[in-house]
């Protein structure tokens, strides 16, 4: 069973005796966001979403939205069982399927943080995030997977870190002194490391399943909110709404 099938699972043992699926009410609008919209206007400029590399899409549920991350946006507009009968088969997709749960699992109050970080929240919570890692591992050898400059840059006064990203771009940069790596070296870098801090983008980008049950692990960032509590993940996303 795909890990997509046993999270599909897990969501119908939630939802199985709601009305939520076939009323004709229950439509779920997805849409791309804005970079102002998602983050506001942060101190530094390094974000993906500011680059251009990514675009967050929202899904809107009875008045509760959901935000996910992903490289191919688009609109949406169904009903739920809409959603679920997606073939999962692009990043769309998958985008479109995690805002969703996002959204419904808001509005029916599993989960209560879905929405992005702004303006200086973002470093703030990079802050949090390194002394939340200091706190309760010491100073653990990190496998970074996915470039989140602020928390990256926080973690490595503290920590040993190696970092992966997709962006083609940032293959063989330094970041305050880390060599960005591509993918290819992912579960090389996990063998080395003590612990994961994963981007929940690899939800989306269809990666996940190739990280979890590695080593301890800790996902970041509000697109995995849904699957985090779902599937008993350990997420830490301080600043997000």
């Amino acid at each position: 069973m795909s890990l997509y099938q046993k999270i599909k699972e897990k969501f119908y043992l939630l939802v199985s005796d709601d009305d939520i699926w076939s009323s004709n009410v229950n439509v779920v609008n997805v849409r791309p966001l804005t970079p102002q919209e998602v983050i506001g206007n942060p101190a530094r400029d390094d974000f993906p979403l500011l680059k251009g590399k990514e675009v967050m899409i929202q899904a809107e549920f009875r008045g509760s939205f959901g935000q996910a991350f992903t490289d191919m946006p688009g609109n949406f507009n169904g009903t739920l069982r809409d959603v679920f009968q997606l073939p999962l088969n692009s990043n769309f997709q998958r985008a479109v399927f995690i805002a969703s749960i996002n959204a419904v699992l808001r509005h029916l109050d599993y989960i209560s943080h879905t929405i992005h970080c702004k303006d200086q929240e973002p470093a703030e919570c990079a802050l949090h995030f390194k002394n939340y890692i200091q706190e309760k591992f010491g100073q653990p050898r990190i496998a970074f997977i996915g470039l989140q400059p602020a928390i990256v840059e926080s973690l490595s006064t503290i920590c040993r870190i190696r970092v992966v990203d997709l962006d083609k771009d940032n293959i063989g940069l330094r970041k305050n002194g880390l060599l960005i790596e591509d993918v290819s070296n992912t579960q090389q870098i996990i063998s080395w490391s003590d612990m994961i801090i994963a981007t929940g983008t690899t939800a989306v980008n269809n990666t996940l399943s190739s990280l979890v049950g590695k080593k301890p692990i800790i996902f970041y960032g509000v697109t995995i909110s849904g699957i985090a509590y779902l599937m008993n993940y350990h997420l830490y996303c301080f600043c997000s709404h």
